[in-house]
């Protein structure tokens, strides 16, 4: 079955959320945690415990593993196995982009099947040209895969290159989402293209009507987006757009239990 389709259902099953999992040095001083891979390991394998089966898609920012070296990485490794293993999609969150063979070793890093790193989507950035992902796409359609491609984040700095006007009088940002929405043509119900736009943007100056893919809205809770914020944006059907809460749950921990009620709480936020 394709991500889209597979992204779908669990959506369906369990909301449009996804939970970020970012072991943050404050975030382990504050669950009274070593900062080393034993600390960053307790940290990832508690969130596994109470996350896997009870949200649509999870999200490892892979920096915080990498950060402890090998040791963190094989962290990572066991957090994305475990979690697929318990039925719930993974999001590698990567923000990968390159060239030719580079690009394509991203690829069959994390989405080749069998690639210990290898979740069910991951998020690229195109600023090397939306063309230069294309061994991203392919390796993630050879084996039922998604693909996030950063088009409008929040962060200031993103502006001066997202929404840059090109001789056709269309943003960067406005570009990309073209691009994703090629590639997602004929989709049903949903592609496996997705894009990131931030969801304190405010408002959305790019047009997403035929996209035919999810959205990762990233930037809610804790950074201050709220469901009003998300549906201003977006429209009051959220089946394609997942938001993505990370420290406003994290800082729930350690206790797994206190965990799952702060993921029940923001579920419910989201049917309101």
């Amino acid at each position: 079955m394709r991500f889209g389709a597979r992204l779908s259902e669990a959506i369906s099953e369990h909301g449009p959320l996804c939970v970020g999992i970012d072991p943050h040095p404050g975030l382990l001083a504050s669950w009274g945690l070593s900062q080393d891979a034993a600390g960053l390991e307790r940290f990832a394998l508690t969130c596994v415990e109470a996350f896997g089966g009870r949200v649509a898609v999870v999200k490892p920012q892979a920096a915080f593993f990498e950060a402890h070296g090998s040791r963190g990485v094989a962290v990572l490794e066991r957090v994305i196995a475990d979690l697929r293993g318990s039925g719930t999609l993974v999001l590698v969150d990567a923000k990968r982009g390159d060239i030719g063979s580079t690009m394509a070793a991203y690829a069959a890093a994390y989405l080749t099947e069998g690639s210990p790193l290898a979740g069910d989507a991951v998020t690229v950035s195109p600023y090397l040209g939306f063309g230069s992902l294309d061994p991203a796409r392919e390796a993630a359609a050879a084996s039922g895969r998604g693909i996030f491609v950063l088009a409008l984040t929040s962060n200031p700095e993103g502006a001066s290159v997202q929404r840059a006007v090109g001789a056709d009088g269309r943003s960067v940002a406005q570009s990309i989402v073209d691009e994703a929405a090629r590639a997602n043509a004929g989709a049903d119900p949903l592609g496996d293209v997705g894009l990131v736009v931030g969801a304190t943007l405010g408002e959305l100056d790019v047009d997403l009507s035929d996209l035919r893919g999810p959205v990762l809205a990233p930037g809610f809770g804790a950074q201050g987006a709220t469901v009003a914020d998300l549906r201003a944006l977006f429209g009051s059907d959220l089946r394609g757009v997942l938001p993505t809460s990370s420290r406003d749950v994290l800082r729930h921990g350690p206790e797994t239990a206190s965990l799952r009620s702060a993921v029940d709480a923001v579920r419910r936020s989201l049917e309101m």
